[in-house]
């Protein structure tokens, strides 16, 4: 005997009901979204004790240290050797230097540089702020990113 379903009934009113989802009480029940989206009540670092924030902070600051380490190197011997080999060349004679075009697109460089940096000024300070406020919010991290920053750069 086969059932017959009833034809569906219209609508006589606009009236739909909706299921709201409540996305603060949806991340509180399953715990993965707070690894995605933090701690409900902070920042994420806020659940890890002093001392665990100040080894994270201290390892991220050892890493960028010393590879600021050895780039800076590099970057030093690159330029160093460079300016080292011109004036070899300039003084045997390879290559010859106009020094009065030098000094006029050096002071050149210098206006435009300081025309760039005081259009910046407002734009610098908005980002400095943001970053002591940063910096005070998450202190133990902050104070070891930056003691081992100076280890890996010593190292």
């Amino acid at each position: 005997m086969a059932s017959r379903k009833p034809p569906p009934q219209e609508r006589e009113s606009d009236d739909y009901s909706y299921e709201v989802l409540d996305l603060a009480e949806y991340a509180r029940r399953h715990h993965g979204w707070n690894r995605v989206f933090g701690h409900p009540s902070g920042p994420m670092v806020e659940k890890y004790s002093g001392a665990t924030q100040i080894v994270m902070g201290g390892v991220a600051g050892w890493c960028a240290g010393f590879l600021l380490q050895k780039v800076g190197k590099l970057t030093a011997t690159a330029v160093g050797g460079g300016f080292l080999l011109l004036h070899i060349a300039s003084r045997s004679g390879y290559v010859q230097i106009d020094r009065k075009r030098v000094e006029k697109d050096v002071n050149k460089a210098k206006r435009q540089i300081k025309k760039r940096a005081d259009k910046a000024a407002p734009e610098i300070n908005s980002v400095i702020e943001e970053a002591t406020e940063f910096i005070r919010q998450n202190i133990g991290i902050s104070s070891g990113f930056v003691g081992g920053f100076l280890l890996g750069l010593a190292s």
